[in-house]
């Protein structure tokens, strides 16, 4: 089974990627106005920064797929929401709590097990159509990549608050009293990762295509890349 090269546009010319931009800019404006504790949502958004400048940077030489692009999207309003209140206040995470009956507020393990699900395919994308892979580590490498990102973030995060703001480690981290919180955080991502190519193979089973056809821009040029299974 093959796959076409997505069909991308750069935001100049991109009327969905526009719009979900405006959108999520208006979401992150709403949310910075007044977070529950400022310092905190600093430390938060400092790798939401790195991150934003990265993509800007880099994208002239890749453009994404509006797939992706939406998908990058609700993983940083998730992230904006939950920097808005800090992890362990969240609003949402109390009241799935008092729904399930959970012994704490588990919007963080919501939000690890997201970016797995969410960002796991934006990897694989730019697997597919950068390095070209064979067809096996077409599906690998973004495995992978998802746990190395979400291993490389709670380190991050623990030098973060050492270095910046110890005072702040309690609530930044959101470890709730849980010894064994970065563990469990990244084995949320590695189901939300799993469920992700699980349902990515599912797609491609179904439809002989990649997910990265959904919104595709009209007019969007094709982006070479060799076809994998």
């Amino acid at each position: 089974m093959s796959a076409s090269p997505p069909a991308v546009a750069p935001l100049a010319r991109n009327r969905f990627l526009q719009a979900l931009v405006a959108v999520y800019a208006a979401l992150w404006i709403a949310l910075a106005i007044a977070p529950s504790y400022r310092s905190d949502w600093l430390l938060e958004n400092l790798l939401v920064f790195a991150f934003a400048a990265a993509l800007a940077a880099t994208h002239r030489r890749f453009v994404f797929s509006n797939f992706s692009w939406l998908l990058i999207a609700l993983f940083l309003a998730l992230h904006a929401v939950g920097a808005h209140s800090t992890y362990s206040e969240a609003p949402i995470g109390f009241w799935l709590q008092d729904a399930f009956g959970w012994s704490r507020n588990h919007y963080d393990r919501l939000v690890h097990f997201a970016f797995g699900v969410l960002l796991t395919y934006p990897m694989r994308e730019i697997a597919l159509r950068t390095l070209r892979p064979r067809p096996l580590w077409g599906w690998l490498l973004p495995f992978f990549a998802a746990l190395s990102a979400s291993c490389s973030y709670e380190l991050i995060e623990a030098w973060v608050a050492w270095v910046v703001s110890p005072e702040l480690g309690t609530a930044y981290l959101g470890t709730q009293g849980d010894e064994w919180d970065a563990q469990r955080d990244m084995t949320c991502a590695f189901g939300g990762a799993v469920l992700a190519l699980l349902a990515t193979a599912v797609y491609r089973r179904a439809t002989g295509d990649e997910p990265w056809v959904l919104f595709a821009p009209r007019g969007g040029r094709r982006r070479r890349a060799r076809r994998s299974a």
